[in-house]
């Protein structure tokens, strides 16, 4: 039986996940039922632009203390109840109303991308080191399946039971909820550690110190480095995942809908809790190590999908075999990210490796499309294969600051 603050994590990590698709496919929907402009719809794309610069107002959670709870709880607890209101605000909105639409979707995006950070930063506060793995391994479950209900089943909801309006207001009930476990949940903070916050709660402070800090770790520098580097060959591959399916291998959209989202939820969230069960006993280095080396592997099950004639059973066991590495990668990879963070700062300093990380996927992956183009699917899929071992390069290089974060 899981432990009381292993759950909280689970309904943390619901909360987590819940908004992300209510200001994305999902609003989405809604619009092209309403009969929006497709234009229009294609623009609301950039509401979500909170997610990515959310560590520009980091160091806010670090500097300033609600005024219920402690610092990480009573930043959760506000940004749930904001979020709360704010989707429910969605549900009385005319969605004709571009402009109104488009403020109300970035002020959710805003207020999630926020409780996002607290929520990193309460999780790497919250637990010891031998911990982390298992906590992550929670935290993407309970992640994964809102966003299975707030970008499937609202659909289901929205067209055949509850209408729009209705759905907005469900989930907005649902993350009201979620609050009301915050209250309940754990203090992830001492005596101690407040008053460390207390002694540095200046906001120029803050940034200056939690950069100093990080860069007084053995190999800061060269750890960034590998942060960029380690999920590459993954995201590099994930890409052009549903591409390929569709347009190489020439799955229809049901079949790559049911198969593809159904078996990649399954085999990530098995992957997350087999990686964190595992990280328990290998320790942080040899998960990285082991993990990265699968999720590079797992790209080949696409390749042989590249070199033989479309099944869709094959098509299934590539997925699952994808995704159950990449989320014990994911997991391990949580484990770095919360290992290297400092409890006076843990939500600036989350904040900006996850950032870090993303810009990493994003940029480094950006041309794929151009390799597939010049040189195939079969090509791309061992491309990628081989673009992951820069990351297990550098991860060798530092095995010794890495097993030295885990102590």
């Amino acid at each position: 039986m899981p432990s009381f603050r292993f759950i909280c994590l689970l309904i943390l990590g619901f909360s987590s996940g819940l908004p992300l698709a209510l200001t994305g496919s999902t609003l989405q929907a809604w619009l092209a039922v309403e009969n929006v402009d497709i234009k229009t719809i294609g623009l609301y794309a950039v509401v979500g632009f909170p997610y990515t610069y959310k560590f520009l107002w980091s160091p806010f959670l670090d500097y300033l203390k609600p005024g219920f709870f402690d610092q990480r709880r009573g930043w959760i607890a506000l940004m749930q109840l904001a979020c709360a209101a704010l989707i429910a605000t969605m549900a009385f909105v005319d969605v004709h109303s571009a402009w109104t639409v488009a403020a109300v979707a970035v002020a959710i995006a805003f207020c999630s991308s926020t409780q996002d950070m607290a929520i990193d930063a309460y999780r790497t506060d919250l637990l010891p080191a031998q911990e982390r793995g298992l906590g992550a391994a929670y935290y993407v479950t309970g992640y994964r399946v809102a966003m299975l209900v707030s970008g499937g089943l609202a659909l289901i909801l929205a067209g055949e039971v509850l209408g729009w309006a209705g759905t907005y207001l469900l989930m907005a009930a649902l993350i009201a909820a979620c609050a009301v476990i915050t209250a309940f949940s754990p203090s992830a903070d001492t005596p101690e550690d407040e008053l460390r916050r207390e002694s540095k709660r200046q906001l120029f402070g803050i940034v200056k110190e939690s950069a100093r800090n990080f860069l007084s770790k053995e190999a800061a520098i060269w750890i960034l480095l590998l942060i960029v580097l380690y999920k590459v060959g993954d995201a590099f591959a994930g890409s052009l995942t549903t591409a390929f399916l569709l347009k190489g291998l020439g799955f229809t959209l049901t079949e790559v809908g049911a198969v593809n989202k159904t078996v990649s939820l399954i085999a990530t969230l098995m992957g997350a809790f087999l990686g964190g069960a595992l990280m328990t006993r290998m320790g942080l280095y040899g998960s990285l190590m082991l993990f990265g080396a699968l999720q590079a592997i797992s790209n080949l099950s696409f390749w042989l999908l590249s070199v033989m004639e479309p099944d869709i059973w094959a098509m299934g066991g590539a997925v699952f075999v994808e995704n159950l590495c990449g989320g014990m990668g994911t997991a391990a990879f949580v484990g770095l990210l919360t290992s290297l963070c400092s409890k006076e700062f843990s939500a600036t300093q989350y904040a900006l490796l996850s950032s870090l990380a993303a810009m990493g996927r994003v940029y480094l992956a950006a041309p794929a499309g151009f390799v597939v183009d010049a040189y195939g699917w079969s090509n791309f899929f061992i491309f990628s294969t081989f673009a992951a071992l820069p990351g297990l390069v550098a991860l060798y290089l530092l095995r010794s600051s890495i097993q030295k974060l885990a102590r």
